[in-house]
């Protein structure tokens, strides 16, 4: 008979028992799918549960439906490395087609039972008695409630009021965090937005009013409106080239600069199109019934994957391809060459109001922010019925905007774009600190998964998990696989808690100080790289290729945690168990030779 005594190392359990283990996921974006899938795969004895404030799953698909809203990495590999997708409509797909393929992933795996829609997280405070995440969870009280909007001067500001939902508690034992800053957006501060008596709309939460369905009905009746659109970033570029045939007069405010490349890997979108040089490709029902075969298919994701995971740079004039990451590196000859050609075709493009080139062709290099192909901005700049305002906007009035040059420009709506660099709820660890509090002056984590303070908790596309070059699901995916690898190491061992130490954190810490430099990411210019600012620390990008945290985050280094171990046991091999694997007590159940089973053998190559 096993003892229990704090003293005496054997267990009441077999070796391969699993101890049951509650995980808790937030966002239910694409972080968040694959979460679901890999540990429902992957953990036995699992009490898995998402939850996700929005309505719908998706994430940043689901909240982002402005217009022109597109995803600029070819579609067939904008997707999981276990997922196939023949039936993508265009090399580039739209927004609501990569929702609707988000929401096949979730129905495909059976997710939907798992994912609380409108279950919207408040605080998670890690519990030392414990050794769990208690969590503070709002959802509606009433459907009628969820349907409700904070209102404010009698304008709709789209966002649920949360003042209204019912609260309720939970715990974890681990904690994964999925949501992303694209899906987290806020109101800028600038004086009198809330006086404008026009719409004011956030890119990040698309509702006009107008009309239901997609974003051509929604701004069906603008062709009389007067609208402003604020920025220069990536969304912002699709939101112009798509108003502006839609709408009597757009005003686009412009304070900084940035690279309007052409479409990312054109090589293959030549090669579809027979040569024919164009934005998008749409797939045929002959390229679709290709796809059908599968090693046609897997041949053409890998060369797909071959051009994103050496990122290549088109050059504009002679369509050749050069690997982009040795562009990222600062000084290098081909971020020159790209700079002379980008320059020249975006000078080309604005050549019927070049004047606006001075303002927004930058003076850093190739790839400082992030790159943008902008199909079609900078053309629409130059019609007829667009403004391009590059001076800094004063404050905003019940009738338009007043920049700090005294000019005004009278609009009936405003489109702004502002994300939160921060988390909208509050992560309490150890000894009271907050998530808030260890990211200030900024962000820092171990290899951008785990957090010094903050047990059993794991995250995907965090601070420095980005990439300036090269496939992001990669990174994603593999962040996914080290959180499940991590929840298995606390399960089979029986573990309470487990924790990055504090000297780990900090050498990644002068990992990232010392490679950025190197880099164009470290030069002078405002990017969401460095939270939105000119200068300072990168917190966005993991430092190095899609391919390289690949291989960093394949081989955890278990050596970098401190544990407690559950129940006060001192001993180490306490989760040895009793000597039995579960085949050996039961093998009438359960296959006692699994050893032998073809899974489970390392067949050696021989001649």
């Amino acid at each position: 008979m096993a003892h229990t005594s704090l003293n005496n190392p054997l267990g009441q359990f077999s070796v391969d028992e699993p101890r049951p283990i509650k995980v808790v996921a937030i966002g239910a974006g694409y972080s968040g799918i694959i979460a679901g899938i890999r540990f429902r795969q992957r953990v036995q004895n699992l009490d898995f549960t998402v939850y996700d404030s929005n309505a719908g799953v998706g994430g940043t698909w689901f909240v982002n439906r402005y217009p022109g809203l597109a995803c600029d990495i070819p579609s067939h590999s904008y997707l999981p490395t276990f997922e196939q997708n023949t039936d993508w409509s265009a090399f580039y797909a739209t927004g609501p087609e990569i929702l609707k393929y988000l929401e096949s992933l979730v129905d495909k795996y059976a997710l939907r039972p798992y994912i609380k829609l409108q279950h919207r997280v408040t605080c998670a405070k890690w519990n030392e008695e414990s050794g769990k995440w208690d969590l503070t969870i709002k959802r509606p009280r009433l459907l009628d409630v969820a349907r409700e909007f904070v209102q404010s001067n009698g304008k709709t500001l789209n966002k649920p009021n949360y003042e209204d939902w019912e609260e309720f508690q939970d715990t974890a034992d681990v904690l994964f965090l999925g949501v992303g800053s694209l899906s987290r957006w806020s109101w800028p501060d600038v004086q009198g937005l809330e006086s404008f008596s026009g719409k004011v709309i956030h890119s990040a939460q698309w509702n006009t009013g107008d009309g239901d369905g997609s974003w051509e009905k929604s701004v069906s009746t603008w062709t009389d409106k007067n609208v402003g659109v604020i920025g220069v970033g990536s969304s912002a570029i699709q939101i112009v080239a798509a108003l502006q045939p839609k709408v009597k007069h757009l005003v686009n405010y412009v304070r900084g600069k940035t690279w309007i490349s052409s479409v990312f890997v054109r090589d293959r979108l030549l090669e579809l199109s027979g040569g024919e040089v164009m934005d998008n490709y749409t797939f045929t029902e002959q390229d679709k019934k290709a796809f059908a075969d599968p090693d046609h298919y897997r041949k053409f994701r890998h060369r797909l994957e071959s051009d994103l995971a050496v990122s290549k740079i088109p050059s504009l004039y002679t369509c050749r391809s050069q690997s982009a990451h040795p562009v990222t590196l600062a000084g290098n000859a081909i971020g020159a060459a790209a700079r002379i050609d980008f320059e020249a075709s975006m000078r080309q493009k604005l050549a019927r109001k070049p004047w606006i080139a001075d303002h927004i062709v930058p003076d850093f290099g190739v790839g400082c922010r992030r790159l943008t192909p902008g199909p079609g901005y900078l053309e629409a700049l130059c019609e007829d019925n667009v403004d391009f305002i590059p001076s800094l906007i004063k404050r905003v009035t019940a009738t338009g905007i007043e920049t700090v040059d005294d000019k005004f420009q009278e609009l009936d709506v405003i489109v702004w774009f502002d994300i939160s660099f921060q988390l909208d709820f509050s992560i309490i660890g150890r000894g009271g600190i907050s998530m808030k509090e260890h990211n200030t002056p900024h962000p820092r984590t171990y290899l951008s998964v785990a957090v010094d303070g903050f047990p059993n908790m794991f995250q995907a596309l965090g601070p420095n998990s980005g990439v300036g070059a090269g496939n992001l699901l990669l990174i994603m995916e593999r962040q996914v696989d080290y959180a499940v690898a991590a929840t298995l190491k606390l399960q089979r061992e029986r573990l309470k808690s487990m924790e990055v130490k504090l000297e780990a954190v900090e050498d990644f810490e002068r990992y990232v100080d010392a490679y950025f430099p190197t880099t164009v990411f470290g030069s002078k210019c405002k990017s969401w790289y460095k939270a939105g600012k000119e200068e300072g620390r990168v917190v966005a990008l993991w430092p190095g290729s899609s391919s390289h945290a690949a291989k960093v985050l394949a081989n955890p280094r278990w050596e970098d945690y401190n544990y407690e171990k559950l129940d006060g046991i001192k001993n180490r091999f306490h989760w040895l168990g009793d000597g039995n694997t579960v085949a050996d007590r039961d093998p009438e159940h359960h296959d006692s030779i699994w050893y032998m089973r073809p899974e489970n053998i390392d067949y050696p190559p021989h001649n």
